[in-house]
């Protein structure tokens, strides 16, 4: 069943695109369309997902905004898209959803943008020490456009199989409790004591048929830090990505991935072309395992939610990144010194900020009997496993990082945990208690969701 993958910037403008809708000829069936569009980037632009500015030369495979459109029997649509960046905020991705639902007719709040956390892109966030490359963020806003409109364009009969598989062995949970107590971030594993939390090795496929047989869109889920590229110093979508866009050639269609909650997880011992191996047997296992779900219903639902910056400590924040880089880094002063004041500059921006309130959103999506979860953080695994455990959909992911940043969210023990992702910062700043709420938050969209589809 193989195809050559079609490129899809097709310079189709929205008001072309969004008149070639079919949904009034073919209503009565599920109707699916995907397309990618690619992110142009050049060697100038500063990388996100390092302490401190640093730079690519080069680029590995394609960097992408990737979009599915589904369209249920009723006419009532979802358009789901992943942007290869490290993180975006919701100034970007609410001005994509906004022209995406009046391009297409997706409801906003049936539009989901998640970045699929490569650390390999030009940086769209401002944090350690670097501030985000404004052109290049405003170019992916647009490429989830194109991409969005062009999957629309493709809405065309399909069905939808799925299989929940496993992969367990590319990520592990990595706040290690280290002998003396800390937990471990980077530098040498040889102290560690045991893991600290869970790692989440569920991997949701869908996968979207036309009549004939042939691929559509093929859609993955799963949840460690999406870092490591084939060749060092490049652009890159990394492992999950060029999985992703080898997949799709060797099988058609349209592939995406998108980063579930791995905000404490990552790879600590796989090369790339080890993960990118075992990522695609693992996609491929479940796909051959795929069985035909029914798609009665799509319908999304956002909530608006305020958070608030901690009242944080500066002091005691900032003795602990001292005493953690003294530690991990005495052979290297220089180094420790430059992380340590990497962090004060951020607490020193943070600090006017104390208590401040900041909205951003939380997410739900029905697909048939399956349902997403949008989180708008760097989401500790154990908070993505509760709402997947307490849902009423048997069948519920979370899609980390999605409409919106607001840094790492832990759980209330993390943060009695410690370790960087709770020293406070660009990246670290919300306050204890805002990843349950989330989830209570997530929980009752979903019981809304749920609710909806038994009484209809």
């Amino acid at each position: 069943m193989q195809r050559t993958f079609l490129s899809l910037a097709l310079g189709l403008s929205l008001t072309t695109a969004s008149a070639t809708l079919p949904a009034a000829a073919l209503a009565g069936e599920l109707m699916v369309g995907a397309a990618a569009a690619n992110l142009t980037a050049d060697d100038s632009m500063v990388i996100g997902g390092g302490i401190g500015p640093g730079k690519a030369t080069g680029q590995e495979g394609e960097l992408r905004a990737s979009a599915v459109v589904i369209q249920d029997p009723q006419g009532a649509k979802a358009a789901l898209v992943e942007l290869d960046v490290l993180m975006i905020e919701r100034d970007v991705l609410d001005d994509a959803a906004r022209r995406i639902e009046a391009a297409t007719g997706v409801p906003f709040d049936n539009v989901l943008i998640n970045a699929t956390h490569t650390h390999h892109a030009p940086t769209t966030c401002s944090i350690h020490g670097y501030r985000r490359e404004e052109a290049f963020t405003k170019h992916a806003g647009d490429k989830a456009v194109e991409a969005a409109v062009a999957a629309n364009a493709r809405l065309a009969p399909a069905t939808m199989s799925f299989r929940l598989g496993e992969e367990s062995s590319v990520g592990r949970n990595s706040r290690l409790l280290l002998s003396n107590g800390m937990i471990y971030w980077t530098g040498a594993t040889d102290d560690f004591v045991r893991p600290t939390g869970p790692f989440d090795p569920e991997l949701p496929v869908w996968a979207f048929r036309r009549p004939d047989g042939s691929l559509e869109a093929l859609m993955f889920n799963h949840s460690t830090h999406t870092i490591g590229s084939r060749t060092p110093g490049v652009r890159s979508p990394s492992f999950y990505g060029l999985a992703a866009q080898e997949l799709e050639k060797e099988l058609g269609g349209t592939t995406l991935f998108f980063e579930g909650a791995s905000g404490s997880t990552h790879n600590l011992e796989l090369k790339a072309d080890e993960m990118i191996i075992r990522m695609k047997a693992a996609v491929v296992a479940a796909l051959a395992k795929a069985e035909p779900r029914p798609v009665d219903r799509v319908k999304g639902i956002r909530k608006e939610i305020t958070v608030k910056v901690r009242d944080f400590d500066d002091a005691k924040d900032d003795a602990a990144v001292v005493a953690y880089e003294a530690y991990k880094l005495k052979d290297h002063p220089q180094i420790a010194q430059f992380v340590v004041d990497v962090f004060r500059d951020m607490r020193k921006e943070l600090a006017p900020r104390k208590g401040e309130e900041r909205k951003t959103w939380v997410q739900a999506i029905r697909i048939g009997d399956t349902a997403v979860v949008g989180v708008p953080a760097e989401f500790f695994t154990v908070l993505g496993q509760d709402i997947k455990r307490r849902s009423p959909f048997r069948d519920t992911f979370v899609f980390e990082l999605a409409n919106d940043y607001i840094g790492y969210v832990p759980d209330r023990k993390g943060f009695e945990l410690g370790g960087y992702q709770t020293w406070t910062g660009l990246h670290s700043y919300t306050s204890p208690g805002v990843g349950e709420q989330i989830v209570d938050e997530a929980l009752g969209l979903l019981k809304t969701l749920h609710d909806d589809a038994t009484n209809p």
